[in-house]
């Protein structure tokens, strides 16, 4: 599989999203006595998937139908924090395109901070043989 011609470097989007309360850090693991003490400000494993939302939606225009992308690799800081109410901005970039591989630049601010950056790798996919593979797996392993 390869991804369409007109994925190339260079490409950008930017996607913003007001942080609620629930996307901090007492609410990744509410259920551990440490994470829930800790303070209420943007979560790294939410700014991540943030950071995902917004490279996927730059993907979905150059995708076929019944194809999607999956993280693959994360590599970015997170350098300020974030209260609840602020608006984070992220900006990507394609950053190269090797056939079903996509790396990305990616940036995230805070309007007052840039709040982290680095560089997501995704991968184009068939959903229907993806998710084939994820079903005979839970068999295997005796939970489906």
């Amino acid at each position: 599989m390869i991804v369409k011609a007109t994925l190339t470097p260079g490409l950008k989007h930017a996607f913003s999203y007001k942080v609620p309360e629930n996307k901090t850090v007492p609410y990744t693991y509410p259920e551990s006595a440490l994470i829930a003490a800790m303070p209420k400000v943007f979560a790294t494993g939410f700014m991540i998937v943030l950071m995902e939302w917004a490279c996927a939606e730059l993907l979905a225009p150059h995708l076929d139908p019944g194809e999607g992308s999956l993280g693959t690799h994360v590599d970015v800081s997170h350098a300020a924090a974030t209260p609840p109410g602020l608006t984070v901005t992220v900006d990507v970039e394609v950053a190269a395109v090797d056939g079903r591989k996509v790396t990305f630049a990616v940036k995230a601010h805070d309007g007052v901070d840039v709040i982290g950056e680095g560089r997501h790798q995704r991968t184009v996919v068939a959903w229907d043989k993806f998710n084939a593979r994820v079903a005979d797996k839970a068999r295997a392993a005796g939970v489906a």
